[in-house]
């Protein structure tokens, strides 16, 4: 809809609000407002991927919006397992060079740009269900990517008896979400440094930092009213040889891909923390969750990074409070714990976790000294 010339303002128009935009809020209602207007909408949202918690995050909902949608919502999120495409779709399809291409979705099911005519992915149930339950016909999601990585999208709707969005919306779509991706680049910039001290720069995931300052909130609640506390630390095999073999740029996109996964892996556990320790070591932080249910995530970590290409797998260690490992007064005894898990699980070539509590050698292994000045185990503490 609309003509060369009036999508040509539209982008400069669009491009000159998010500039004029001071805070990060008014930047992306900026981003919101113009789309939906560029692409003849009738609502639009902005949502960011929050590696570190797995989630699609709504930033804003702009223009006409249904019962129970907030402008600016606090808390309405997506696991991202519900919407693979942002970890899956568009790594496939943009990691090697090829431009990540917005798609449509219809209220009736059917594939619409950009869906599986073009080879691209099935249509997201999800998606339908919620144009159906707001009354509208159609939405077209375009993938903004920020660093050449995936930071969210934007995503723009008509009501129901509409025109469905077509080919050339959905280019023009992709043409916006480029716009939209440098404004939001200035507004982060802002943010940056603070940003930076606690997140891994590579992966986009959480760091050492913000793991050891939510590990020690987490085991006081435990201390305080029992909350189930768990830990999840793995070691990316194989790596050493990538680098080698490939080249340390090969590797840096082993980490990534890896750190997409654990993202992926980590939004099935509420509140979930992923992170990237440093190297090759990664780690999942849960508290609520029960014991069960995050060695259930595990074991699906486990089986996804098994068939990651150039990697070799997963050596994969859990600690929780939730089974028998005795009393964790402290953060440094549950790494200390997951830490040998892993590394019993390393040694051991284990293709799924190995728990403490659950393998007999484990509490053996995390209280015992060294053998000998050549025992390889580094685990994390001074003391048990």
């Amino acid at each position: 809809m609309g003509g060369d010339d009036e999508r040509l303002r539209a982008v400069v128009s669009l491009a000159q609000t998010m500039a004029a935009a001071y805070t990060p809020r008014e930047s992306w209602r900026a981003a919101a407002l113009g789309a939906c207007e560029a692409l003849s909408g009738s609502f639009a949202a902005l949502s960011v991927w929050e590696r570190d918690r797995g989630r699609l995050r709504v930033l804003v909902n702009a223009g006409q919006r249904a019962e129970g949608e907030e402008e600016f919502p606090e808390e309405e999120a997506y696991p991202v397992h519900a919407f693979p495409e942002i970890t899956e779709f568009l790594h496939e399809r943009w990691a090697g060079g090829g431009e990540p291409d917005a798609w449509v979705e219809t209220a009736d099911g059917l594939a619409g740009a950009g869906g599986p005519a073009r080879g691209a992915r099935p249509y997201c149930h999800q998606r339908v269900a919620a144009l159906r339950r707001r009354g509208r016909g159609c939405c077209v999601v375009a993938p903004i990517v920020l660093h050449g990585r995936a930071w969210g999208e934007l995503y723009v709707a008509r009501p129901a008896g509409q025109p469905v969005f077509d080919r050339a919306d959905a280019d023009f779509a992709t043409v916006l979400a480029a716009v939209v991706a440098s404004g939001i680049a200035q507004t982060e910039r802002l943010e940056e440094v603070r940003k930076l001290a606690f997140t891994d720069p590579l992966t986009g995931l959480a760091n050492r930092r913000a793991v050891d300052i939510q590990l020690d909130e987490a085991v006081e609640r435990h201390r305080v009213d029992d909350t189930v506390v768990s830990l999840v630390v793995c070691d990316l095999n194989g790596l050493k040889a990538v680098n080698d073999t490939h080249g340390h740029a090969v590797g840096d996109r082993l980490l990534e891909r890896f750190g997409s996964v654990l993202s992926l892996c980590g939004a099935m556990l509420p509140e979930a923390l992923a992170a990237r320790l440093g190297g090759d070591e990664f780690c999942l932080l849960a508290a609520g969750p029960p014991a069960d249910a995050v060695v259930g995530v595990a074991t699906e970590l486990c089986d996804r990074a098994a068939v990651i290409e150039l990697g070799d797998g997963v050596a994969c260690g859990v600690a929780s409070t939730g089974d028998p490992i005795g009393p964790v007064r402290s953060a440094r005894r549950l790494f200390r714990l997951a830490d040998a898990a892993q590394y019993r699980a390393k040694a051991a070539r284990s293709e799924g976790p190995v728990v403490a509590g659950r393998d007999g050698e484990v509490i053996r292994l995390a209280d015992s000294p060294p053998k000998s000045a050549h025992d390889r185990r580094r685990l994390r503490g001074n003391r048990p």
